[in-house]
């Protein structure tokens, strides 16, 4: 496995670690029923989120990498990402004809910062950049305004709704669809993100 290291002006995303500050870290965001509201699943308790590390780390020694379930970590708690601790998840899926789908979520007391922009940045470089991708989509909740206007202001265009498109909590949800296509996407984009809306937490479904 050739570990993945993204860095920003604020932010570097890197391969999540299988120790107990990361399994903490990954649970402050997916336990939390807030950070969670707009992601395709339930809270999750620690032990689940420590059999998700161990899912990444799995799929990041595949043969041909598909997946990739990053950590999100601030310059400003350590001086090596590797000793960060976590405020996130970045998320890339890879599939068929040089496409991919872009998911992350954020602690909750991260919001407002402009992480969101940033994240989404860092991932269209590395997605158009050293994987060599065509096309990003993210799948947006119809009511998280927030995340919308990250991908917006990203450049993803808005594609269309998808009608009943997560079952969650008892119901139906539907989400829009939004893409960025490589020539039009500036390359090094990256290094002058974006800032996000406050309250923006997640950018597309396909998080685990």
């Amino acid at each position: 496995m050739v570990p993945v290291r993204l860095t920003g002006p604020r932010l570097a995303i890197r391969e999540f670690h299988h120790t107990p500050g990361d399994v903490d870290a990954l649970h402050a965001v997916f336990g939390d029923p807030e950070a969670t509201r707009y992601l395709p699943f339930e809270p999750r308790d620690r032990e689940d989120c420590a059999d998700q590390i161990e899912q990444y780390l799995e799929e990041a020694l595949q043969e041909e990498r598909t997946v990739y379930r990053l950590a999100v970590t601030r310059h400003t708690d350590a001086g090596d990402p590797a000793d960060a601790t976590p405020i996130g998840t970045a998320a890339l899926t890879v599939g068929g004809h040089r496409s991919a789908h872009l998911g992350y979520a954020l602690r909750a007391d991260t919001w407002g910062n402009g992480y969101a922009g940033e994240i989404t940045s860092l991932l269209c470089d590395f997605a158009f950049g050293p994987l060599g991708l065509h096309r990003l989509a993210a799948r947006v909740d119809v009511d998280h305004d927030a995340s919308a206007r990250v991908l917006t202001r990203a450049g993803f265009r808005l594609e269309g709704r998808v009608r009943h498109d997560v079952y969650l909590r008892g119901a139906w949800h539907d989400s829009f669809q939004y893409s960025l296509l490589q020539d039009e996407w500036p390359p090094g984009r990256g290094d002058n993100p974006t800032p996000a809306p406050a309250g923006s937490r997640m950018s597309g479904r396909p998080l685990p």
